[in-house]
């Protein structure tokens, strides 16, 4: 024992005794190292080795000043180093003694500067995956080359690959010197992803009220991989997975199990991949009991209980409670009741009175506070359109009381107006409560809404058919007067002016000119439209206007609508009289009217209701429009006129209604159905070829022949043929003109890729159904040709509507005798500027 002792104090002088020597290599001029410690007055640091580095900010760093009392040997030069190797910046730091004069000693720090970042570069990933690295990864040229830089990228690869579902990946970090450039060095990021561990089984364990299978379906982001899941990653990511967890816990609180907790969860690694064991503790259902209510004079117990709507012996929910107090996207709720009646201050706190056994008694605690008014309303952010065009939409203005219905409509408003992002409409209430007032702040942010279309098409009746449109949907013919405000054109009123270009040589040529005043006198949404059309359509190769073939059409529209207030203030009706004018000569395309003259003189009224929230992706809200086209009944004027064709009677009738509900987060639901009906008022007189309806195709009517010309409607019926087709639904066979009736059948199930006001884009499925009849006596409403598919659907503000649509139709189409080949079922449809109807 006194052996080893002596052995351990001979192995610490040696260890002392080298240390001092080390310590009196490094301050030679300052002594022996047996030297007791000295106090000097610090005359002057400098800096060796430093090539990048700014000598006097790294003196600073040291801590030490002229003037200070250090002691050598002593902990004042310790510190300065550790303060110096701190910054990360250096890889080796030693002080030696410049010299000494008198009590003043001078130091100098030698330092060896850590190589800097030229470039780095990936091995064994693929390029793109590199390229994204590149974006996420802080690795900067020129930047210090530091352990905790290295660590900190090889962590950020890891994680990268490991979100993935490669559990394995290994990063391995290699400093290359770079000759081109001093003190730098290349990194060679060297990745071994390993195999993808996917998350092949989850199970439960505690769970009695609900199955494994219902449970997994509430993890929204953490799923087990089956072969028959192709969508499913099966990745396990852990941040998710802590989502997907609270997620759990609160459907069993939704559902009355407010105990319910997550008692353990294991991940396990086998051969598979990973099993995943999550342990619940359901604890017992809840259910609710009494509800009564304290604190409210304005309306009664009974009143209150019934908007509320929850039953004694429902199942306990905070998620349902909160919903039903404080708001409720079906129905009404208790806030709603009172801030729509102006009570913005009020609250109310819902308190857990008694719990007995399986009941739960709840006390709503009310504080109504005051009426509150509305003082001031601001806008911001409406760089481009005009205060007053916001304003006159705005259901909050100042005075009124407060009401959150009326703050909600003013967005869907805003919105509506097409001018602005309504993903970025803000609006923010601003109480106080000293006067009892409000201030509301809203703020938007301009979107395009100018149209310009450059285009072409194939057409049956023309060949290519050329497109220049111009639309813009924010005019202001009230700046035009001054040359300053055409930049392009004036803007910020509100008003819309469209011109359109159609042409192909002289065969066929088209304009139109519109323009719409949506608040005519500026005080109430009542609009005022005009358009002028001109076309002409010529047929064969002689193009002489005195011996050629041609129909040519002239029209003119004047319009007026105003916005209802009763059923509601959704409805709106708008009336019109248009005037055109068909000349023909020697045109077959239009039976019985192959030369000649006919007038049409159509008053149309059109009552409507709308209550969409955003018309680029609608969420919910619906849109149903009933309009009927009516001309003077001639024959009932003058029975004995022989010419029938020369001023067209008609009476025509059409029905659109489309319902949006969403179903789950973004998802939503389109349901549409649409008719339409043309008669005469003399069941002795025929319908001519005007106005009548085609069914099939995309619905865009280019191929329509002449009938694009005399107002026929062209009705989309995607998975089979354009009416101009052999294989066209029947009625485009058997009557040249179209149909006199249809029906038609649509549910569409849509879904956002992006929001982007510069390029809204959605997929969607469809399932849909209709006919055209060219005959009352032929109306089945239950003969239907029916179709599905799926397309998708870009809106550019710049450019309007792009649809893609690949359809496939269920029922054969008998083709007109002569015609051998098959018809194929599935069709690829392109639709541009408009929705299918």
């Amino acid at each position: 024992m006194i052996t080893v002792r002596n052995q351990f104090l001979s192995f610490l002088f040696l260890l002392v005794s080298a240390l001092g020597i080390v310590s009196g290599n490094a301050f030679a001029q300052g002594g022996a190292s047996g030297e007791e410690p000295k106090r000097y007055e610090l005359g002057g640091i400098t800096v060796s080795g430093a090539r990048h580095l700014d000598p006097s900010t790294l003196i600073n760093l040291t801590g030490l000043r002229v003037g200070d009392a250090i002691t050598i040997p002593g902990e004042e030069i310790g510190k300065s180093i550790r303060k110096l190797w701190a910054q990360g910046i250096l890889g080796d730091v030693s002080v030696t003694i410049a010299r000494i004069e008198g009590n003043k000693i001078f130091l100098d720090y030698n330092l060896k500067e850590r190589p800097r970042l030229s470039k780095f570069t990936f091995s064994g990933i693929r390029k793109g995956q590199a390229e994204e690295l590149t974006k996420k990864i802080t690795l900067i040229r020129g930047k210090v080359v530091t352990d905790a830089l290295m660590n900190n990228t090889r962590t950020q690869v890891r994680k990268f690959f490991v979100n993935k579902g490669f559990l394995d990946t290994k990063v391995n970090i290699v400093q290359v010197p770079d000759s081109s450039l001093s003190n730098s060095v290349a990194l060679r990021i060297e990745v071994d992803k390993g195999s993808k561990i996917r998350i092949h089984d989850i199970a439960f364990e505690g769970n009695t009220a609900f199955k494994d299978g219902k449970l997994r379906g509430k993890l929204k982001k953490t799923k087990q991989r089956k072969f028959y899941k192709i969508l499913t990653g099966g990745k396990f990511q852990k941040s998710e997975y802590e989502d997907d967890k609270k997620g759990l816990i609160e459907y069993y609180n939704a559902q009355g199990y407010r105990d319910a907790t997550i008692v353990s969860d294991t991940l396990i690694r086998d051969e598979k991949g990973l099993a995943l064991r999550i342990t619940v503790d359901e604890g017992p259902k809840y259910y609710f009991r009494n509800i009564s209510w304290s604190g409210n004079y304005l309306y009664d117990d009974k009143t209150l209980s019934n908007v509320l709507g929850i039953k004694n012996g429902s199942a306990y929910s905070k998620e349902v409670l909160d919903k039903r107090l404080n708001y409720n996207p079906t129905g009404q709720d208790i806030t709603s009741l009172y801030m729509n009646d102006g009570y913005l201050f009020f609250s109310i706190d819902p308190v857990e009175k008694k719990v007995v056994g399986d009941s739960i008694d709840i006390e709503m605690r009310i504080t109504e506070g005051v009426q509150a008014h509305i003082k001031d309303v601001n806008i911001a952010g409406n760089t481009k359109t005009s205060d007053h065009v916001l304003r006159r939409t705005l259901r909050t203005l100042p005075g009124d009381k407060f009401n959150r219905e009326l703050l909600i409509r003013s967005q869907r408003e805003i919105a509506t107006l097409g001018y602005f992002d309504p993903e970025k409409i803000g609006i923010n209430p601003v109480p106080n409560a000293v006067d009892g007032t409000v201030d509301i702040n809203y703020t938007v942010v301009e979107k395009p809404s100018d149209q310009i279309t450059l285009s072409g098409g194939w057409g049956g009746f023309a060949g290519f058919i050329g497109t220049v449109g111009l639309v813009f949907n924010n005019f202001s013919l009230r700046k035009a007067g001054n040359f300053h405000n055409w930049t392009p054109v004036p803007a910020g009123d509100g008003q819309r002016i469209a011109l359109n270009i159609q042409a192909n040589g002289l065969q066929y040529q088209a304009y139109s000119l519109s323009f719409t005043e949506p608040w005519l006198g500026g005080r109430r949404p009542n609009s005022f439209s005009f358009s002028l059309n001109h076309s002409v359509q010529r047929t064969g190769t002689n193009f002489d206007a005195s011996s050629g073939s041609f129909i040519k059409v002239n029209s003119a529209t004047l319009g007026l609508g105003r916005q209802l207030r009763v059923p509601d203030d959704y409805f709106t009706l708008s009336n019109s009289l248009s005037f055109s004018q068909y000349q023909t000569q020697n045109y077959q395309l239009l039976p019985g009217f192959a030369t000649g003259y006919a007038n049409n003189i159509v008053f149309n009224t059109t009552l409507s209701r709308n209550s969409i929230d955003n018309p680029t992706y609608t969420r919910r809200g619906s849109s149903l429009s009933l309009s009927v086209n009516l001309t003077p009944p001639y024959s009932s004027i003058n029975p004995g006129h022989s010419d029938q064709n020369k001023w067209i009677e008609y009476h025509k009738w059409m029905f659109d209604a489309s319902w949006f509900t969403p179903i789950v987060g973004k998802l939503v639901l389109n349901t549409r159905a649409h008719f339409g009906f043309l008669g005469t008022y003399n069941s002795l007189r025929e319908l001519g070829p005007f106005e009548r309806f085609k069914m099939g195709g995309a619905g865009l009517g280019f191929n329509g022949g002449a009938n694009f010309l005399v107002g026929t409607d062209f009705i989309g019926l995607r998975g089979y043929d354009d009416p101009n087709n052999p294989y066209a639904i029947p009625t485009a066979q058997n009557n040249q003109s179209g149909g006199i009736a249809f029906n038609k059948y649509v549910l569409e199930m849509r879904y956002p890729v992006s929001l982007n006001p510069a390029a809204t884009v959605y997929v969607l499925a469809f399932a849909e159904a209709g006919n055209s009849y060219d005959s009352y006596n032929n109306y089945n409403p239950y003969k239907l040709y029916r179709s599905a598919g799926v397309g998708a659907r870009i809106f550019m503000s710049a450019f309007g509507l792009l649809g893609f649509d690949f359809g496939r139709g269920f029922d054969a189409v008998v083709p007109p005798p002569g015609t051998t080949t098959a018809r194929d079922p599935n069709h690829f449809h392109f639709i541009i500027g408009q929705q299918i109807r």
